[in-house]
């Protein structure tokens, strides 16, 4: 859904033309690289045609499958949701008394432009749990019982942030794991702040609706 930059010197690292296949299907939170493309066989907006690599007349453009040695490495900025006030639940029906959940009132954030804003700046991020590894028990996920505060994370081939140095594209530690959180928004009320102990719509405990996993980004360069 989105990337959140929290805390630290969280400044883009820059725009960059995104691959055809993958550029409107990032959801925000992936990392990514570059791959090279030639310069006639992925459509790009016009200021991207300065870019020229010798071999084969070869430009940048940016993709979340990684492979061995793929360097350098960024947190994607693109999505559908999270990324302003026109995306997100429609309230509405009759007399506004139905939220209709999931529904995508506008356009990907890469479509004006087919671009993607990288970042590589040292710093805490929030990354929504849909765009992370989601296996139940070894994933970025409140469900995976091994994963402590402090773990190291890594990436997979697809570019999804992993606790689970097995699923790694590489072994190499992209930053530490903090915490999971809600997604900060004071006008929705928690769980926790509705639902009473040993409530009849609960568990024995108030519950927490997490939204996000906040780690520390601080990528291995070599």
């Amino acid at each position: 859904m989105a990337l959140k930059p929290l805390f630290g010197k969280n400044l883009p690292y820059g725009q960059f033309d995104g691959l055809d296949s993958q550029v409107t299907s990032s959801l925000g939170g992936e990392v990514c690289t570059f791959t090279y493309v030639a310069l006639a066989t992925d459509t790009h907006a016009a200021d991207v045609e300065d870019g020229y690599m010798a071999a084969a007349n070869t430009r940048a453009a940016v993709t979340s499958t990684l492979t061995t040695g793929a360097r350098p490495l960024f947190l994607c900025d693109e999505g559908t949701s999270g990324y302003g006030t026109i995306f997100g639940s429609l309230v509405g029906a009759t007399v506004g008394q139905i939220v209709t959940g999931g529904a995508v009132l506008g356009p990907h954030t890469a479509a004006g432009s087919g671009k993607v804003t990288l970042w590589d700046a040292h710093g805490m991020y929030g990354i929504t749990l849909d765009a992370v590894d989601t296996t139940v028990n070894s994933g970025l996920v409140p469900t995976n019982p091994a994963l402590v505060g402090g773990d190291a994370i890594y990436a997979t081939a697809a570019g999804l942030l992993t606790p689970d140095a097995g699923s790694a594209f590489e072994a190499v530690v992209l930053g530490r794991f903090i915490e999971f959180a809600p997604n900060g928004n004071l006008v929705t009320s928690s769980l926790g702040q509705i639902q009473g102990l040993n409530s009849p719509t609960g568990s024995s405990a108030p519950g927490a609706q997490f939204d996000m996993a906040v780690i520390h980004w601080a990528p291995e360069l070599s």
